[in-house]
Parts: structure tokens; C-alpha cells; sequence
């Protein structure tokens, strides 16, 4: 897996391959990931393609993919395991007068088969070949939470009280988003590669939209990411990401326009804007230019 890719080069032209579109620089990360099995920090503005490269990369992988999505008040029995409490009461029922002791008893319905494995669990006890790990936007987390992480990205280990220690036999790939709603702590940081993806230039976006619409004509493209780069300098309450963009030219080509006109950006302009303060300041600035 890891070692079927021999330079970042090769991950470029995967990811190409896959539709997704990525520098140097980023598949050097990427490759370091893979090499070192080291869990990688991805921070930038939403709907850059942060969380994008998890699946994509399980696919080039061809293993599973693990998703746990961050939350504020997310616990250790979301995001790790819990006890199957009917089930272990059950056992209990069916453990009486067995003769066994307090200390049997408790061994027995403290086992793997009552447990319930949530995302992080799931991802060390993978029995045949590293699935990808993606842990998505941990900044919307508690700090408590990140400080139980780091456990997990240090050693690849879990520890249940009433089990002990659990290793993983097969490392994950482990990739973590944030966008960087709070700054995560520094101990967190020093456990991962890291890597900013910001909002893409003219050319690059353009090439993602292709990607993904390969049909659009080049004068509607090169019209609509010109207007989405202009946005994303006006000081909105949302700016707009890639998927936007590609939601936006999806959405012109549904409706049939061959060119981005004041009707067909009126019409649409909620595809790309998602504020009704953002969408009425950009149509009065648009109406004062044209007076």
C-alpha cells in the first residue's frame, strides 16, 4: 500500500486520476502519511477539500474508510466505545448460579463481545491492513477531547479500564481537519505533519471544476471562477469555497446558460452565497456599478 508509491510525484497523478487535484507540496505530506505512518494536520477554509482527500485516498489504498465527525460535547462513548449494557445485563441473568466468582463474572461480560466499538476504536482494531482514519474538523471539539487523542496519535493505542491497553496490529492512516475555528493545542501539533490548504488561484480552480464537470465550456468556466474570485475579496459573512464553485456551475449548466449574464447570476446567485446579508450586499454593489 504505503510503499506503492515511491515519490510525491506519483501521488499528484493519482489524486489526478481520482479527480483530485493537488500540488507538490501537498502530496509530499501526503507521502510522509504514508512513509511514516504519521497523523497529518489538514487546517484551512471550509470547502477547500480538506476532508475530500480521506476517501480518496482509502480509494488509492483500496482500504477502509473511518470517519469521526468533531462536535462540541463529543465523549469517549461517541467517539471510541461504550458498553452494550443490555446485553451485559442479560449475561449477568444468565450467569446466575453458575457458582462463578465477582471476579469471573465481571471478566466475562467486560469481553470484546459486549463491547461497542465507535470510529476511533474501529480504526486500531482493524484485523488485515490499515484503514484510513479521518477525524473531521476536530476544532469544532473540546479541548477535553483533544487531550484524549493524543493517545492515540502517539502510541496507535486506546486504554479501556476494564480491559487494559488496546494496540493497534495495523496502524491507521490517520488524517485530521480543522478549520481552525480555535487554535488546537500545541501537543496535539507536535504528533502531526501538517499542511494549509488555502483557497485555490484562477488556474487551479478552474482545472478542479473541470474535474468534476468536463462537459462546461471554457468561457462559462473561465466566467463563473473569475466572478468567485472576486467574491472571495468582498468582505462576506460566508466566502465561498470550491464546492460552491462547483455547485454554482453545476447549477448554470442544469438550467442551460451558455454564458454567466445578469439574469442567469441573479438567478443563481444562492448557489455560491449561502447568507441572505451576503447575497443582498453583492446584488445592491452590482446595481450601484451598472448606474
Amino acid at each position: 500500500m504505503a510503499h506503492s508509491f515511491e515519490n510525491p510525484t506519483q501521488i499528484v497523478e493519482a489524486l489526478d486520476r481520482s479527480q483530485y487535484v493537488a500540488e507538490e507540496e501537498f502530496a509530499t505530506a501526503l507521502f510522509l502519511l504514508l512513509r511514516l505512518h504519521k497523523p497529518l494536520l489538514v487546517e484551512g477554509p471550509p470547502g477547500v477539500g480538506k476532508t475530500e482527500i480521506a476517501p480518496v485516498l482509502a480509494a488509492l489504498l483500496d482500504t477502509e474508510l473511518i470517519r469521526l465527525q468533531c462536535y462540541e460535547g463529543l465523549d469517549v462513548n461517541a467517539a471510541v466505545y461504550e458498553w452494550n449494557y443490555q446485553k451485559q445485563l442479560l449475561g449477568i441473568r444468565l450467569q446466575e448460579g453458575s457458582g462463578l466468582s465477582i471476579e469471573e463474572k465481571e471478566k466475562h461480560i467486560f469481553g470484546h463481545e459486549y463491547l461497542l466499538e465507535r470510529p476511533l476504536l474501529r480504526s486500531i482494531m482493524a484485523k488485515t491492513k490499515p484503514p484510513v482514519l479521518l477525524i473531521d474538523e476536530l476544532d469544532r471539539s473540546d479541548e477535553e477531547f483533544e487531550a484524549f487523542l493524543l493517545e492515540l496519535l502517539s502510541a496507535f493505542q486506546i486504554s479501556i479500564p476494564e480491559m487494559g491497553t488496546i494496540r493497534a496490529k495495523h496502524k491507521p492512516f490517520v488524517i485530521l481537519t480543522s478549520n481552525r475555528t480555535r487554535e488546537l493545542s500545541d501537543a496535539l501539533k507536535r504528533r502531526c505533519l501538517y499542511h494549509w490548504i488555502d483557497y485555490p488561484g484562477l488556474e487551479k480552480e478552474m482545472k478542479i471544476v473541470k474535474k468534476h464537470l468536463p462537459a462546461i465550456e471554457e468561457s462559462l468556466l473561465v466566467q463563473i471562477v473569475n466572478e468567485v474570485q472576486k467574491l472571495r475579496q468582498r468582505k462576506l459573512i460566508k466566502t465561498p469555497g470550491v464546492s460552491e464553485t462547483i455547485d454554482w456551475a453545476e447549477s448554470l449548466l442544469a438550467l442551460g446558460y451558455r454564458e454567466l449574464n445578469t439574469v442567469a447570476f441573479d438567478k443563481t446567485l444562492g448557489c455560491i452565497l449561502k447568507s441572505a446579508e451576503d447575497i443582498s450586499q453583492v446584488k445592491k454593489e452590482r446595481a450601484d456599478i451598472m448606474l
